[in-house]
């Protein structure tokens, strides 16, 4: 049997932008995707801790320690600038596995960089 558990999450980042005029997507700076273990182009949930809104998308990486959030696309009219959200993705595995299964989990600070 096969069941779906958390993979990855970083938990509560601040948004930097929201570009509505762009083929939908989340970027992600590239530091936060390696230290959640997400990588580009990966289905992803999002949820707004500020609106209370959750939808899908999928990852762009951004540029290296940049901090950059920015949600594009559709996705852009339910965030605002300085938003906090949580970004979780999700996979498919063995029941078996799965119970030994560790996901990543990162917790940025306010500024969007890594805590220690």
């Amino acid at each position: 049997m096969q069941i779906e558990v958390l993979k990855s999450k970083i938990h509560r980042v601040k948004v930097t932008g929201a570009e509505l005029d762009y083929i939908g997507s989340i970027t992600i700076d590239e530091a936060l995707l390696e230290a959640s273990n997400m990588i580009e182009g990966e289905k992803v949930s999002v949820v707004n801790i500020n609106n209370g809104e959750r939808f899908e998308t999928y990852i762009i990486r951004g540029q290296r320690n940049s901090g950059e959030i920015t949600l594009n696309g559709a996705a852009a009219r339910k965030v605002h600038k300085g938003d906090i959200i949580i970004i979780i993705s999700y996979a498919l595995m063995d029941f078996e596995e799965a119970k030994n299964f560790k996901p990543s989990v990162i917790f940025p600070d306010e500024q969007t960089n890594l805590l220690p």
